[in-house]
C-alpha cells in the first residue's frame, strides 16, 4: 500500500467534553467519516498533492484512512494553540519527501506553520545530504534549498485558536490525509 495522493486539511472544534471537541474538527476539517490512522512522516515518491475538495470527496464512510496528524487541545480561557503539518518535496519525484508535525502553544499561525515547514525541509535536507546552518533564519535556509535545486517545494498548513472563554475544549487539527486508490 503506498498512497498516490494526498491533500492537506485542518479544523477547530469546542465543546464541553475532549472528545466531542476532537470529533467537531474532525468535521470541520472535512474527515470525521473515516477511521482515522496515525501514520508518520514519510510523503512518498511520485505522490501528487490533491485540493482538498477534491480530497475529501474520495473519502468514504468508515474507510480506513491514513494521516499525519498535528492535534492541540485545551480547556484554559484564552490559550492560544496551534497544530501545524510542513511537508518537504524533492526535485527526484522518484524520491521521497518529508512531512512534520509541530503542536504549539501561544504560536501564531505564521509562526507555527514556519516552524513545522522548517522542521520538514531539514529532515529533507539532511536526508539529501544538502550542507545548512541550523543558526540561520528559516527563510534564509529556505532559500539556499531551494537554491540547491534538490528541495522543490515546502508548504504548510495551520490550525490556531484561542481557547474558550467559558473554558470548553477547543481542538485544532492539522493533517496531511493520504488517498490510496486501490489496496494491492
Amino acid at each position: 500500500m503506498v498512497p498516490k495522493k494526498v491533500f492537506f486539511t485542518k479544523g477547530v472544534g469546542k465543546h464541553k467534553h475532549a472528545l466531542q471537541s476532537f470529533e467537531l474538527a474532525l468535521r470541520s476539517a472535512g474527515i470525521e467519516k473515516c477511521n482515522i490512522v496515525n501514520v508518520s512522516s514519510i510523503i512518498p515518491p511520485d505522490c501528487k498533492i490533491i485540493p482538498r475538495k477534491e480530497g475529501i470527496k474520495l473519502l468514504k464512510p468508515g474507510q480506513i484512512t491514513y494521516c499525519v496528524m498535528s492535534r492541540n487541545s485545551t480547556n484554559e480561557p484564552n490559550r492560544l494553540i496551534g497544530a501545524s503539518i510542513g511537508v518537504a518535496i524533492p526535485k527526484d519525484r522518484k524520491s521521497y519527501g518529508y512531512i512534520s508535525e509541530h503542536h504549539s502553544y501561544g504560536e501564531v499561525c505564521k509562526k507555527a506553520g514556519d516552524y513545522a515547514e522548517d522542521l520538514a525541509a531539514t529532515m529533507l535536507a539532511t536526508t539529501l545530504g544538502i550542507p545548512f546552518d541550523p543558526d540561520k533564519a528559516w527563510d534564509e535556509r529556505k532559500q539556499e534549498y531551494k537554491m540547491s535545486g534538490r528541495i522543490v517545494k515546502t508548504q504548510s498548513i495551520t490550525q490556531t485558536a484561542v481557547g474558550d472563554k467559558n473554558g470548553l475544549w477547543t481542538t485544532v487539527i492539522a493533517a496531511a490525509v493520504f488517498i490510496i486508490d486501490e489496496y494491492e
